[in-house]
This record gives C-alpha cells, sequence and structure tokens, in this order.
C-alpha cells in the first residue's frame, strides 16, 4: 500500500493560521516527525506531503499547508501555496484552537463554499477548552472534533476519533471507485489490449493506466490477452472467437482501428482515463472544437506530471504535429506541467489535456470547473487524438451508447 501512487489516495488537506498545531496534528496522527513543530509562526513553508495508510479507509495523503494568515516576507506565497492545496484536497481539515475567531470562520467557509467534505478540529485542549459557542460557529460547516495533539495518551482516542469522522464525509468516489472497464466488460469476456511498448514506457514496466486497466479486467473474473501492436492482426487471427473490446493506445489508435472488425469495440487508454478522472461528455464537446481552430487561436497543452520532453513525446511532439497535419498550418501553442494549472484561461480557446493518472479524480474535475466558469473547451489527449485521427466516433461509442 505504501507503494500507491498519489493520485489513487484520498488526499486529506491540513489548513488553517500559523501556529495552530498543523504540523503537530499530523504529527501526531502519523506517529512520524514529519513535519517541524515550532512555537515561532510560518515554520512550515510548502506543502508537506505525508502517504501514509489509514485504515480502514486506505491508502491517503496528508496536505500540510502553510498558515492562510502568515505575514511573514514569504508568507504570500506560502499562503498562494496553501490555497492551491486545497483543489488538490477530497478532505479539507480546518485546525484551530478555542481562541478561534473571524478569520478562522472565513477559512471554514471559503473551503465549504468549494464543496469539499470539511472537518474541525479544536486543537491545543490541554492549554484551553473550546466553548459551545466556539464550536457552534463551526457546526454548519462541517464536523468536529477536539484534541491536543501533544497528549500521547489520549493519542490513540483521538486518531479512532478523527477516523469516524472521515468515514462519514468521505466522497463517494473512494468507497466505490468510478469504473475502468468493469462496467462495459464482465466474467467471461475477453478484451485485447494493444500496448506499444515505446521510448516514454518505464523500462521493465507498464505504465499505469495499463496496469490499472489489467487489474479491473481481472477483478471482474475477464480475460485479457495483451499485444503490441506489430503482432495485433496475428493475435485476432490466432483467436477462435472475436474478443469483446479491444483497447489501445492512443498513438496507435489509427493503425488498430483500420485492423479491427467494425462489430468490435474499440477505445484507448486515454479515454478509459478521461472517464474515470472527468467528464467525458465535456472531453468529447472540446474534442470537436479542434476542426473549428483558427490561425489567431491559441491553445493550451496541459500536462499532470513534470518530465523531462523525449524525442517522441506525445503532448510537445506529436500532438502539436498531429494538429499542424489536420488544420493545415502550425497553431500557436502553450505548455503547463505539473500541479499548477493557470487560471489565466481566457487567452486560449481550447486546453488539451493529458490522461491524468498522475491527478486525483477532483483534481482534474477542479481543472476542469476552471476551464468551464472561464468558456474554454477542455478535451483529453485520448479524446484529441481520435478526433485528430478521424476515429472518434467509434472510440467513444462503447461509452455513450
Amino acid at each position: 500500500m505504501q507503494k500507491t501512487p498519489k493520485s489513487l489516495r484520498l488526499n486529506i488537506g491540513l489548513f488553517g493560521k500559523t501556529n495552530a498545531g498543523k504540523s503537530s496534528f499530523l504529527n501526531m496522527i502519523t506517529g512520524q516527525d514529519v513535519s517541524i513543530v515550532s512555537e515561532i509562526h510560518g515554520t512550515t513553508t510548502d506543502v508537506v506531503e505525508k502517504p501514509m495508510e489509514l485504515l480502514p479507509i486506505g491508502p491517503v495523503l496528508f496536505l500540510d499547508t502553510a498558515g492562510f494568515n502568515d505575514v511573514s516576507v514569504l508568507g504570500e506565497k506560502r499562503v498562494a501555496r496553501a490555497k492551491n492545496a486545497v483543489k488538490r484536497a477530497d478532505i479539507a481539515v480546518i485546525i484551530t484552537t478555542a481562541d478561534c475567531d473571524e478569520t478562522d470562520v472565513k477559512i471554514a467557509k471559503e473551503i465549504a463554499e468549494e464543496n469539499i467534505p470539511l472537518i474541525i478540529v479544536f486543537n491545543k485542549i490541554d492549554i484551553k477548552i473550546p466553548s459551545v459557542k466556539a464550536k457552534s460557529e463551526f457546526e454548519k460547516f462541517g464536523k468536529i472534533i477536539s484534541v491536543s495533539s501533544v497528549d500521547k495518551n489520549k493519542r490513540e482516542q483521538y486518531i479512532v476519533s478523527f477516523k469516524e469522522k472521515i468515514l462519514e464525509i468521505v466522497p463517494e468516489e473512494f468507497i466505490t471507485p468510478p469504473p475502468l472497464l468493469s462496467d462495459i466488460i464482465n466474467a467471461q469476456k475477453h478484451a485485447v489490449f494493444v500496448v506499444p511498448i515505446d521510448i516514454q514506457a518505464p523500462k521493465g514496466r507498464l505504465i499505469l493506466p495499463q496496469v490499472q486497466s489489467i487489474r479491473d479486467i481481472l477483478d471482474v473474473n475477464a480475460v485479457v490477452s495483451i499485444t503490441q501492436q506489430n503482432t495485433y492482426e496475428q493475435l485476432l487471427k490466432n483467436l477462435k472467437n472475436k474478443p469483446d473490446l479491444v483497447v489501445c493506445d492512443s498513438q496507435v489508435v489509427d493503425y488498430v482501428a483500420k485492423h479491427t472488425p467494425k462489430d468490435i469495440n474499440l477505445t484507448t487508454f486515454s479515454i478509459i482515463f478521461a472517464r474515470n478522472k472527468g467528464d467525458l461528455s465535456a472531453f468529447i464537446d472540446g474534442g470537436k472544437k479542434i476542426e473549428k481552430l483558427t490561425r489567431t487561436d491559441k491553445i493550451l497543452i496541459a500536462e499532470s506530471c513534470a518530465h523531462h520532453p523525449l524525442e517522441q513525446d506525445i503532448g510537445r511532439v506529436k500532438i502539436p504535429k498531429w494538429l499542424e497535419r489536420n488544420l493545415g498550418f502550425a497553431p500557436q501553442i502553450d505548455f503547463c506541467a505539473g500541479k499548477d494549472f493557470p487560471q489565466d484561461l481566457e487567452k486560449y480557446s481550447l486546453v488539451i489535456h493529458c490522461g491524468g493518472c498522475m491527478l486525483t479524480r477532483r483534481e482534474m474535475l477542479v481543472r476542469m470547473e476552471i476551464c468551464r466558469q472561464k468558456n474554454v473547451p477542455i478535451t483529453n489527449y485520448g479524446v484529441a487524438i481520435s478526433f485528430l485521427q478521424g476515429v472518434a466516433e467509434r472510440t467513444v461509442e462503447v461509452f455513450v451508447k
């Protein structure tokens, strides 16, 4: 479980004012000195990430942030990082004390308005017990618990209480994750995966979307065959019965579509994740905008992970080439990578996002919502490539029937 990718963990953000005890609370929950604890305000500078197994909930990722009221030299940047972490949180935990004030209430109100499940922790009860009035200020925002992060004798009691509150508000998708393929293929059915081994594949391993898709197929007692592009046709000839589903890498979808009988369902790994991580219908609407792009339009190609572009990088090299081929001109393209997603989207006519395997579903939906508010269409790599290769109608059909 410690190797579970961050994108598959329940992200729990710790927020509040400086010196409320966010770091000491995290250290208490984990039983480790994960974050530096000090009486000096502003000790936490950047977001501190701590993955752990929090049973019975499962793999989680704690995000310890700087205080929202940090007025130090770098305070403005620290607060910006903390507020950006709100977008990553599946559950938000506000750490406050009995001496809470309007700033604490404002933090709770702002986070609640983002529709993020919220827990309010009154810390440092060894120093002062919060009043009924103080608690009543926060009851409308979320669940409330009281703790003393330094009371080792009651640590287990506090952890049990905290986990109970999480289970009461945890998003449904972490109890019943959105399906990859298990709702369209069932026991005894046969899927064929076409998996090119290229320079972007980790040595000795398959990429995460392929591994997760294989597991999803096996979990429903279906059968999966795996092949590369150059052996795909031979595999089909060797099969006694046609497969029920073919899934391929987006980069070979043109070839696979040409060599797959029309009566066999076909899609791509990236389209599977477009549905699993975000809103597939919105991605399809965004893909339809590609053919309407003009020379004056600007495109943003967004990646969820930061890596050095490779020789045949899908986002930096191949998609721009396919866009130029289809449009008849080289479009204006900006790129962004990692956790930072630009807010000034008004200058773009289209966002083309990667499959999002390194993002949580919430992070992807937040990015899609930002685009919606800015009235900027968004699509994903797999959907965009299917449109660029002229096979989009077929590759999304299995999900929109």
